[in-house]
């Protein structure tokens, strides 16, 4: 099976492209169909690259959220302080990036970053910059700051999503998080949700995790059930401090067509077009009202409606993280 994989590999290499493997810590985004949802073709392939993320030697690795790449696992056990604390030989490390050369291997950390994390992102950023050349991230103290390159969490392939129209709207208002409370951000946004609940203000709620007084209606395996058939989508990221860190849930609401209520920081002011999401003030009373006055209608989305399918494509074809990856590997071409 691994000599029939690598025939596979070679000739798509005497095609042209080249073939970008990946390794994550994310443990759902380990399979080899990562990202061919993202690709208006067949398996993966974007212009110049095609994404094979357990191929056994790319020409490329990305560590995709995978900080912890030179340590011999990620445990949460109660001997994680110790684990943790040990790497891996180089030798094992090598083994681990499929022999991939360092200026070949890219870090792609998309992780906020919370202040109770900053000294340990530190180091793991520094760990990386010894095998990898493009080492970024979505704060300042990053090697390379920058945003976080798009992917989604929606099962449509990427041609329905280039080609539809809006889908039916029935309903007025959704919102997708989960009850994780480990930061004060967390908290933070948990405080909101819970004054929402107590305000009587009309929208659905979805995700894991949601503690009981919440009254979630559970989690999902795909968005788009709980985004397609609404007109509005609040899309509150757990971080809001920088000018870098935007993630999926802004580009899950506007790719099922809802008129995201966003907050977060200003990075998604300079990578969206203007009047394709609406800014929530704050996550307190001045939000709810801001949240109530919005969706008593939805007028806003129609007045939105040219503003979030210019946006659409945007997400597809430009911020797309396969767009990114094609655009870093000409480079070397």
């Amino acid at each position: 099976m691994r000599q029939n994989r690598q025939r596979v590999d070679r000739k798509l290499k005497k095609m042209g492209r080249k073939i970008v493997g990946m390794i994550t810590e994310y443990k759902g985004l380990s399979y080899t169909d990562w990202l061919w949802h993202q690709t208006p073709g067949a398996f993966g392939v974007w212009d110049n690259i095609q994404m094979l993320a357990q191929t056994p030697q790319p020409d490329f690795l990305l560590l995709y959220n995978c900080p912890g790449f030179y340590k011999p696992t990620i445990s949460r056990g109660w001997f994680s302080r110790w684990q943790n604390s040990q790497s891996l030989s180089a030798a094992d490390i090598q083994t681990k990036l499929r022999g991939v050369s360092k200026d070949r291997c890219i870090s792609l950390l998309r992780e906020p970053p919370f202040a109770e994390k900053q000294a340990r992102r530190v180091h793991d950023y520094q760990q990386s910059q010894i095998y990898c050349s493009y080492v970024s991230g979505p704060d300042d103290f990053a090697p390379v700051p920058d945003y976080m390159p798009a992917i989604w969490y929606h099962s449509n392939s990427f041609r329905e999503l280039n080609e539809m129209e809006p889908p039916a709207k029935s309903n007025l208002c959704s919102w997708i998080t989960s009850g994780i409370d480990r930061t004060a951000n967390h908290r933070q946004r948990l405080g909101f949700l819970k004054l929402l609940q107590s305000s009587g203000v009309s929208f659905d709620l979805y995700g894991r995790g949601l503690p009981e007084w919440a009254h979630g209606r559970g989690s999902l395996d795909n968005k788009w059930y709980a985004m397609a058939p609404y007109y509005y989508n609040l899309a509150i990221e757990n971080y809001a401090e920088n000018a870098w860190y935007v993630s999926e849930k802004l580009w899950d609401a506007l790719l099922a067509w809802c008129l995201p209520i966003y907050y977060g920081g200003s990075a998604a002011d300079r990578l969206l077009p203007p009047g394709s999401f609406l800014r929530l003030p704050s996550l307190d009373d001045k939000g709810l009202q801001y949240i109530q006055t919005i969706t008593a209608t939805p007028d806003a989305w129609y007045e939105a409606k040219e503003a979030i399918a210019e946006a659409r494509q945007v997400i597809l074809h430009e911020l797309n993280l396969l767009n990114w990856l094609s655009k870093y590997v000409s480079q070397f071409d």
